[in-house]
């Protein structure tokens, strides 16, 4: 959870850094227009001598202008006051947190008057986002250069029309904060055992929650999942949530995770350089988790499946080698034509299983699952792939309204092709050429002709900076913000 303690008030606090909001041309907001006429002149001649005009995401600190009851007053850039709708909010309350969390002060208070309980609403999740820090292997010596703000206040017209406003937003904050500290995890700490037993504790959230070990993983036939951890000392598991929020008997909506916990490559191992950052190629997963957990929390009228598959690939003397052949739950023979290309034979059984147990509307599997997506996107997009245009424009509408980015890619039959084997139904990697597309490809031939669509979130699920100002540098939370829109906008009876 963030560090900050964030409340919801009709007044600021005491002694506290009051921020105010202004828009271009000195337009006031209520908030701005509630200072002393004396002071609002002399704080509008500071900034006109500072060269402030009220652009939208910029701030600043005036100091304590004479007159001024608070420990010190920050302006905040709205641009037009006419279009700070409650997205654009959150990203000018999120801006806000890292323009002063450093400033010294310990207490800020952001007057929102005059806007909606649900404009409020929005910037309490951005700031609460953007105060997101995992710290908890810091010692004092880096605890005592955290962030100097304790306490965050927005102060509104109506705090309970706020509070109440902000409780399906707050399901969502605990998902996001969830996967991003799953993903932040090590992996000496977060290992398949210790991941579902996490997960197990969700039953105290609402969800139900199942646990399969090898043994039962075994007598489903899951010999693809099973290959990618036979070389890791820690057991795979595949772990099963559920949330019945829908009517009884109506199909649920289903969504699949890959849970690499570390990825060394196996026997086709990785360069050493960098490999400290596959603790979280279990990002897919995360979101997956994140998810359901805010479904859960805001108690979602829809009936939802979650399955993550949990393994370690790791290269001893048990591990799988390249050239092996192991039949999927789903009887196709893969042929392992690279022990590094894990998660999509993870998935495979995953995907299999979630549509023969639970028949659901579609599914939608997340991972980090290729290289090449980064290569085709950049850091700033996650790919989408899918058997169902419907299926992926909406998922496309969703990551709009979510503020998360996501391009539709395309899954051309002649590319099958590159995955054909000699010796078996299908390989698992296509070669260097649309890497990302047959990968996709791979997945499709166990979806077994259901609506289903693949997010590759290699590009988003880890970013080495700060780009978004509710998205901290580290673990994002991918997919979860999606996800859950997906599901309000069109699955909740």
């Amino acid at each position: 959870m963030p560090s900050p303690d964030y409340r919801l008030a009709a007044a600021p606090a005491e002694h506290t850094l009051l921020a105010v909001i202004l828009g271009e041309g000195e337009t006031p907001s209520a908030g701005f227009a509630k200072l002393d006429k004396a002071l609002a002149d002399d704080v509008l001649a500071q900034l006109a001598t500072l060269g402030f005009k009220g652009a939208r995401g910029k701030t600043q600190i005036v100091g304590r202008p004479a007159g001024l009851t608070a420990a010190g007053l920050a302006v905040v850039g709205a641009g037009d006051l006419k279009t700070l709708d409650a997205a654009a909010m959150e990203t000018l309350a999120a801006g806000l947190y890292h323009a002063v969390k450093a400033s010294g002060f310990a207490s800020l208070s952001l007057d929102l008057s005059g806007f909606a309980p649900d404009v409020a609403a929005q910037a309490y999740l951005g700031l609460q986002l953007a105060g997101y820090r995992f710290d908890k292997y810091f010692g004092q010596a880096k605890l005592d250069k955290a962030p100097t703000l304790k306490t965050v206040t927005v102060v509104c017209d109506d705090p309970a029309a706020t509070e109440a406003a902000f409780a399906p937003l707050a399901a969502l904050r605990d998902g996001i904060m969830f996967a991003r500290d799953l993903v932040s995890e090590p992996a000496n700490v977060l290992y398949p055992q210790s991941y579902a037993d996490r997960l197990k504790a969700l039953e105290g959230v609402g969800l139900k929650v199942e646990v399969l070990g090898v043994a039962e993983m075994q007598k489903l036939g899951m010999n693809a999942l099973l290959g990618v951890g036979q070389g890791s000392a820690r057991e795979s598991k595949l772990v099963v949530m559920q949330w019945t929020g829908g009517k009884d008997g109506d199909a649920p909506v289903a969504f699949v995770g890959k849970g690499v916990t570390f990825d060394t490559g196996g026997i086709s191992i990785k360069p050493a350089e960098g490999m400290e950052d596959m603790k979280w190629d279990m990002g897919g997963s995360a979101a997956v988790v994140g998810t359901m957990i805010a479904l859960a929390g805001r108690k979602a009228k829809v009936n939802a499946v979650g399955i993550v598959g949990l393994v370690e690939n790791m290269p001893d003397g048990n591990a799988q080698r390249p050239g092996d052949v192991v039949k999927a739950m789903s009887g196709t023979t893969i042929e392992v034509i690279n022990t590094d290309a894990e998660g999509r034979l993870v998935l495979a059984d995953a995907l299999w299983y979630c549509q023969d147990r639970f028949k659901p509307q579609f599914m939608i599997d997340l991972a980090t699952l290729t290289g090449a997506m980064i290569i085709a996107l950049g850091t700033d997009y996650a790919g989408v792939f899918s058997n169902n245009d419907q299926l992926a424009e909406r998922i496309g509408a969703a990551s709009k309204t979510a503020g998360e980015n996501t391009w539709r890619m395309p899954l051309p039959a002649q590319y099958e092709k590159q995955i054909d084997s000699k010796i078996a139904d299908i390989r698992n990697i296509g070669g260097r050429p649309a890497g990302s597309i047959t990968a996709a490809l791979f997945l499709q031939r166990f979806v077994n002709g259901l609506a289903w669509a693949h997010m590759d979130i290699a590009p988003t699920a880890w970013t080495n900076e700060q780009r978004i100002p509710s998205v901290p540098e580290g673990a994002t939370g991918f997919g979860v913000r999606t996800l859950n829109q997906l599901v309000a906008s069109y699955y909740e009876g």
